[in-house]
């Protein structure tokens, strides 16, 4: 559908979206281009009159008491851009640049950036056309904004850089030429407006939501799984239990996972057993799995505003252009550390529960290690030992990376977010998670198996025939890695999630 850019109506998912397709149709709503018009007649005045403004008559960061004489002010936003892509690493995801791209053209919209909407424009005919930069992951400290990551993406609006086109890496200007784009020339504030914000780390915080929100929905699914191959008891997911303290994600885990037992024929055949309460990875999911849905929750209101938010430096308001911070990242530096402590919350639970089906001492009446034969087989004795490892891994990752301010510039930014950092983990931390899930569904619907002709609730029978669909029964020791990647990519595209 097409999609139009005003500045304060773009929506995650929107951003996720146009991120995933090849192309995308967008373009500037005519409320906004009115809007930069009125601020870029303000910069052309102030541009042309005596008094410094910072970025466009002045040098940039510690170099902002340098005046800039007026012929060389075009220059200045072109060298401005130039010298801030100094990125390295891999080069970010593909989706990545576009939602990057899609938010930087809607914060310009607002009209607060003193840019020309031809500026905007021309990201939109990127996005429409499949252009996409060539964008290192790392050289963001997220307080300026994220410069480098936005100047290797401002670097082929001039026709420079690097671009992926029709499924090849080119020369910007080559993919520019090749999309029927003309490259634009920079006038003043143009080069900064583009470099200043917080658009890389909120692209990855978008994407890496959602992912994040299918997980969790996920992990109910599976943990309910669990909790029936391991006979374990619903009765602490009693609504009664969750409304004396009534966290809503609490709540709405624990709703569902009474939903999920509903007609149950293990749950019946061991209803009249004498154990009284179930170790805390089974007995505790809401309150774990709920506090990860409240922090995912914190996370969709924080980003939701931020898509819509001016965060470069200077901005135009009325007559006047003023300087602040706005393109200071801590807002989402502290969210994505946040997102990657709640899912090694995720993955540690879902590993605890894997270990108490394969583990002998645990799994009461199930054979060790899930094997057919036990000795012969190892059966799921190494997925347990792979779920170990990720889950080590992502505690590693969990650290925050916002609490490492490193001064830059002279000492002019003192004070920093490193929320690219927080972002660029946070994309292994999600991938982490989503593999302990599939050892854990893996394990579970071979426990199931082991339990026939009992059968779980209908709704979660469905969710075993779609892991059969991808993963067959073990009938002997075989390669799992396969059976790994492809529930994996299941649970990536939503296919284990109940309503």
């Amino acid at each position: 559908m097409p999609l139009s850019l005003d500045g304060n109506s773009l929506t995650i998912a929107e951003t996720c979206a146009v991120a995933r397709a090849r192309t995308a149709d967008v373009s500037l709503a005519p409320a906004a281009r009115a809007a930069m018009e009125r601020s870029r007649a303000v910069v052309d005045r102030l541009a042309a009159g005596d008094d410094p403004i910072y970025a466009v008559n002045t040098g940039v960061g510690l170099l902002a008491g340098v005046r800039i004489p007026r012929e060389q002010l075009d220059q200045l936003q072109r060298n401005v851009v130039r010298s801030h892509a100094a990125g390295v690493g891999e080069p970010l995801a593909r989706e990545v640049v576009r939602a990057m791209m899609l938010i930087r053209a809607n914060v310009l919209a607002k009209g607060f950036s003193g840019i020309r909407p031809l500026i905007a424009d021309r990201l939109c005919e990127m996005l429409g056309c499949g252009v996409t930069p060539v964008v290192p992951s790392q050289g963001s400290v997220g307080a300026s904004g994220d410069l480098a990551p936005l100047a290797h993406m401002a670097l082929v609006l001039i026709g420079e850089g690097e671009a992926e086109f029709e499924g090849a890496v080119i020369e910007g200007g080559e993919a520019l030429r090749r999309a029927g784009i003309e490259p634009v020339e920079l006038h003043p504030k143009e080069g900064i407006s583009l470099i200043n914000g917080t658009q890389a780390m909120l692209a990855v915080g978008c994407l890496e939501l959602e992912a994040a929100e299918t997980l969790a929905n996920t992990a109910d699914v599976v943990a309910a799984l669990t909790l029936d191959a391991q006979r374990g008891t619903p009765r602490a997911f009693d609504a009664r239990i969750h409304q004396a303290r009534p966290q809503a994600g609490q709540l709405a885990s624990a709703a569902r996972l009474v939903r999920f037992f509903e007609g149950s024929q293990i749950r019946e055949s061991h209803r009249g057993c004498g154990r009284v309460q179930d170790a805390y990875s089974l007995r505790a999911i809401p309150q774990v799995h709920g506090a990860v849905l409240d922090a995912l929750a914190e996370a969709r209101r924080v980003f939701a505003i931020e898509v819509n938010s001016a965060t470069d430096n200077p901005l135009v308001f009325d007559d006047e252009i003023l300087s602040g911070g706005n393109f200071h990242g801590e807002s989402l530096a502290l969210q994505l550390d946040f997102l990657a402590i709640a899912l090694a919350a995720l993955a540690g639970i879902s590993e605890r529960r894997i270990d108490r089906l394969v583990n002998p001492a645990l799994n009461e009446g199930l054979p060790a290690f899930l094997a057919g034969h036990p000795g012969l087989e190892s059966g799921l004795m190494m997925v347990q030992v792979t779920a170990a490892s990720l889950v080590a891994e992502i505690r590693v990752l969990a650290n925050p990376a916002s609490t490492g301010s490193i001064t830059t510039s002279g000492n002019k930014e003192d004070f920093v977010s490193m929320g690219m950092t927080s972002a660029v983990k946070l994309q292994r931390v999600t991938r982490d998670a989503r593999y302990v899930l599939a050892i854990e569904a893996l394990c579970a619907a071979r426990a199931l198996d082991l339990l026939a002709p009992l059968k779980t609730s209908p709704a979660l029978e469905r969710v075993r025939e779609r892991i059969r669909a991808v993963s067959p029964p073990l009938a002997a020791d075989r390669p799992l890695y396969r059976d790994l990647a492809a529930l994996e990519s299941l649970i990536a595209d939503g296919g284990l999630q109940l309503a």
